[in-house]
């Protein structure tokens, strides 16, 4: 039997577990090829389980916060993936295109047989380390180290930095990630209390 002054915790709880989890499904369906209309479904329930975190006066009760922590900090790692690459598209027009290994083909001056030159390899690990690090570390109430995440990754980067594309990509692609992740994990944070 569930008291009455526990009955806004359930339900808060049960909102937001439910709305996590159904963001993680999208986004985990716009990982192939992402699409506008799931990935922005999930940002609409992340944003409104934020809203609601903001402004509902109760906490949720404690096996709700560890699931959210849990999925906050998968929907936070898995979907800033989808989330920036659909970003980059829409920024570039589609007029860069993702190399095998995860990276970005440049443009070659002259016409040649040989490949173009793929560089920001590791993209997709990278961002998923980096987005789970900025997550965590929102919700353990450290939000400073995400500097350091960022400064670890743009030093690492540094030399593939060179052309218009690669930088555009890397500032884009990074502010996408890291905006998704720090929302999520905001909502976690402000949810635990």
């Amino acid at each position: 039997m569930v008291s009455l002054g526990a009955l806004p915790e359930l339900i808060l709880g049960s909102v937001l577990v439910a709305a996590f989890v159904a963001a993680l499904i999208l986004v985990l369906i716009g990982r192939g090829r992402p699409q506008t209309a799931p990935l922005l479904t999930a940002a609409i329930l992340v944003i409104l389980s934020l809203l609601a975190v903001v402004t509902v006066p109760v906490a949720p009760s404690l096996p709700f916060t560890i699931a959210l922590a849990v999925l906050g900090t998968a929907l936070a790692a898995l979907g800033g993936d989808p989330i920036a690459r659909r970003v980059l598209t829409l920024a570039s027009n589609s007029m860069v295109r993702e190399g095998p290994n995860g990276g970005i083909l440049l443009r070659t001056p002259v016409m040649t047989t040989e490949p173009a030159p793929e560089v920001m390899r590791g993209g997709v690990t990278i961002g998923y380390l980096e987005r789970a690090g900025a997550a965590l570390a929102i919700m353990v109430g450290y939000p400073e180290a995400i500097a350091v995440v960022v400064a670890i990754k743009g030093i690492a980067r540094f030399t593939e930095l060179g052309t218009p594309e690669a930088r555009e990509r890397f500032i884009i692609g990074t502010l996408a990630s890291l905006g998704w992740a720090c929302v999520v994990a905001a909502t976690v944070r402000i949810a635990l209390g």
